[in-house]
């Protein structure tokens, strides 16, 4: 058995990544839990409608007490976020921020859907007529084209590096960056515009974009702005390895009553597999993706369930 391979990798550390964390390592399985707990939108949130928690708590302890349980059982925790994912024969190979490769049989998506904006004037004007939220979905119809990437973490940087193979002129506008070393020097050693120490006060055009005014009163001429705030969004991973949407609203993966998505050993739960939002959905989507996950590693490595 190769030991360097994961069972499950679960992407998204809110109650649907931490359940199902547990469920899988409880069955033996190696498991690596992605994600850090404050970006979960139950982190700030009061809970009281939950069964068996009595009162009102804080997601912030719920989710700390469900690492504490996750990683005491045997999970693996890290807190870098996933730039890339494919597929290599029957594993899924996941890129790093801090620029380490994993592996593994399966993978859970368990993370939220939610697209942060900047909320400045032009923004939702211009949607679709030169704001964007996926570089990945759209940097081919920049090329030649002059672009911004607006944020401060590695989906920023990231969306930034792979659009220099697109548009001609690449600008990436942030306060101020927290990414991995390895991401941060590959920024330092391309072609892209580092617009530091500033942020976006305007999307400006008529009928499509056509500059930015910064907070330090400078305009930039662009024929595209990427939104690119915190994280690399599950949608685009999941889309990377063919992972279907769901038709009627095109906003969430498509999974099955077992948590299945239509490739092979791709689960989803939680907020990305649509309504209610709610954690006690989130939670037993969780604990089937992570029993399911779990029994097709264990299947694919020739043993019993």
């Amino acid at each position: 058995m190769d030991t360097s391979v994961y069972d499950v990798v679960i992407i998204g550390a809110g109650p649907a990544g931490i359940q199902a964390a547990i469920h899988a390592v409880r069955k033996k399985s190696r498991v690596l839990l992605l994600g850090r707990i404050e970006r979960s939108s139950l982190y700030s949130a009061h809970v009281e409608n939950y069964a068996c928690v009595e009162g009102v708590k804080i997601g912030q302890e719920l989710l700390e007490a469900g690492i504490a349980q996750a990683k005491g059982f045997g999970a693996e925790l890290m807190d870098d976020d996933v730039l890339k994912i494919r597929q290599q024969e029957a594993l899924f190979a996941l890129d790093l921020e801090g620029g380490a490769t994993i592996t593994s049989r399966t993978v859970i998506f368990a993370t939220g859907t939610a697209r942060k904006k900047l909320k400045v004037p032009g923004e939702k004007e211009l949607a679709g007529r030169g704001v964007s939220y996926c570089v990945d979905c759209d940097a081919n119809f920049y090329r030649k084209a002059t672009v911004a990437v607006i944020g401060n973490a590695s989906a920023a940087i990231d969306g930034a590096l792979t659009l220099t193979g697109y548009a001609s002129k690449v600008y990436l506008v942030s306060q101020e960056l927290v990414a991995s070393a390895d991401l941060l020097e590959k920024l330092k050693g391309s072609t892209v515009e580092h617009l530091s120490g500033t942020w976006v006060k305007a999307i400006q055009g008529e009928k499509a974009v056509q500059s930015i005014l910064l907070e330090n009163g400078k305009e930039v001429a662009v024929d595209g702005v990427f939104i690119e705030l915190g994280a690399k969004g599950a949608m685009e991973l999941a889309l990377e390895i063919g992972v279907q949407l769901d038709m009627d609203t095109m906003t969430h993966i498509d999974t099955n009553k077992l948590t299945e998505t239509n490739v092979h050993g791709v689960y989803g739960a939680g907020d990305i597999t649509g309504h209610p939002y709610q954690m006690a959905k989130a939670v037993g989507e969780g604990c089937v993706a992570g029993m399911e996950a779990a029994n097709f590693a264990r299947k694919q490595k020739g043993e019993g369930v």
